[in-house]
């Protein structure tokens, strides 16, 4: 008996430890050649998200208009672009669409908005690299250190799109 308590406190505090913590830096998840990277072919770091507040959402393709009220709240608050910034990266591996057919849309997009920096996980990085929901829409947002002040994953309510212009604006004013 003692044995199987043992394995299972061993099972549930390695799989807390992938998990995100608040005011902790997330681990480096770094994207390049066939694990993805920037939509121009570029290599990609987590390391890069430190000097700005950075929103970054973790997008299934399939899910891309979950959080569209989420994405109008954003624009509407017309951060600073020198104090906050965003990251789409997007879950390759989640969608049924072909890849090229993503790739277009993630091209037209960086055009569309090239604050934005359009980055593409092709095998599930974050997922296994920061426990971000598969098949889904999650959002994560980094302080300028690149410590973690907020997270949320599916379709945002009122109240937590509340939390998250807060907590921007409460960072930026430091």
């Amino acid at each position: 008996m003692k044995n199987i308590l043992c394995l299972a406190c061993l099972l549930f505090s390695g799989s807390t430890l992938a998990q995100l913590a608040l005011d902790q830096q997330p681990p480096i998840v770094s994207l390049t050649d066939k694990a993805g990277g920037r939509v121009d072919g570029a290599s990609w770091s987590s390391a890069e998200l430190k000097g700005k507040v950075h929103i970054l959402m973790y997008v299934d393709p399939d899910e891309v208009k979950l959080n569209a009220h989420v994405e109008d709240a954003l624009a509407a608050e017309s951060f600073p672009g020198d104090l906050v910034t965003s990251v789409g990266v997007i879950n390759m591996a989640a969608s049924w669409k072909p890849n090229f057919a993503i790739d277009l849309i993630l091209k037209r997009k960086q055009k569309k908005f090239p604050d934005t920096i359009y980055v593409r996980d092709m095998q599930r990085a974050f997922v296994s690299g920061w426990d971000l929901r598969d098949h889904s829409y999650h959002i994560v947002v980094l302080d300028r250190e690149g410590r973690l002040i907020f997270e949320a994953a599916g379709e945002l309510s009122a109240t937590q799109i509340g939390q998250l212009i807060a907590v921007i604006w409460d960072r930026i004013k430091d």
